[in-house]
């Protein structure tokens, strides 16, 4: 029993030394083998590798994918003319020589984003000091970016890492400039809004003083014509009387009496006393009528 305890325990440790040996490179990953706390070797080629025991050899490995950097904070940069704008950028890297990176930094990526960050904001600032605020909103982003680039390209060699691709996320103005450029709109915009209300106005009231002529004109002719037919009634009625008292002057004096009774009898207030024998009765006496009778009230 105590010779097959002493082969299983030899097998266990024939396979842990075994699988101390070995390891798996991922084609993703760099893979670096230490001896005594030195770099013994760059693993580039994935697949399975060998190496001697701890604690003769040891193995990290280096991520070689391509990372992003982010613009850690937002910090204004000014332009040629002294304009503040904010500038959001990232920035694509990969680890390219595992040796150089970890001697400068580690093997925690975060240590070379940490300095790689300010190197990247002195960049922007470079490029952007020399160009005004309408090339950077409008036309020299591209050769911003490229600028940035190129001023890269020498630091990242010093790391160990290669500056993939530069750009720039979002500009803008500061705080205290957009909060001026907006009230300069709202200004603008309350200019323009008045304008049309003014024009709105003067054109209700060249609209309503245009209605009121043509009603005006209207009106003016429609009196025109009513008192044109009214003196045409007019005309008619007084050629038909006169034709019709010259065939008989009888008849003409009983209607001018009827015409006075009329006159006087026209509201029923009205209180009139006379002589019933007076000539204002004779038309009513079947009497001959000489005169159209004066009324008194």
């Amino acid at each position: 029993m105590n010779r097959i305890g002493l082969y299983v325990a030899g097998v266990l440790i024939a396979l842990m030394v075994a699988f101390s040996t070995l390891f798996i490179v991922d084609q993703r990953q760099f893979a670096v083998i230490y001896a005594l706390g030195e770099i013994k070797e760059v693993v580039t080629e994935p697949g399975l590798k060998f190496k001697m025991p701890p604690p003769f050899q040891n193995v990290v490995f280096l991520d070689r994918r391509t990372q992003t950097l982010d613009s850690p904070e937002t910090r204004p940069i000014f332009t040629a003319e002294k304009k503040s704008l904010v500038i959001d950028w990232l920035v694509k890297w990969r680890v390219t020589d595992a040796r150089q990176f970890i001697r400068n930094n580690g093997v925690d990526m975060r240590n070379v984003e940490s300095r790689l960050s300010p190197i990247v904001q002195a960049a922007f600032n470079e490029e952007v000091t020399k160009r005004t605020v309408q090339a950077m909103l409008a036309t020299d982003r591209d050769r911003v970016m490229q600028g940035v680039r190129t001023r890269l390209a020498d630091e990242a060699k010093s790391f160990g890492i290669e500056i993939v691709d530069v750009r720039i996320k979002r500009v803008d103005f500061s705080s205290n400039i957009t909060d001026s450029v907006y009230r300069r709109m709202e200004s603008e915009r309350k200019r323009v809004a008045n304008e049309l209300r003014s024009t709105g106005g003067a054109e209700a009231e060249k609209i309503r003083a245009d209605a009121d002529r043509q009603r005006e004109v209207i009106v003016a002719e429609a009196y025109r014509d009513a008192q044109k037919v009214k003196g045409e009634g007019d005309a008619k009625a007084s050629t038909l009387y006169a034709d019709a008292f010259g065939r008989d002057p009888q008849f003409a004096l009983f209607y001018r009496s009827l015409e006075a009774y009329r006159s006087s009898f026209r509201n029923k207030s009205d209180v009139m006393v006379l002589d019933p024998t007076s000539d204002f009765f004779k038309a009513m006496r079947g009497s001959s009528v000489g005169s159209p009778p004066t009324i008194k009230k």
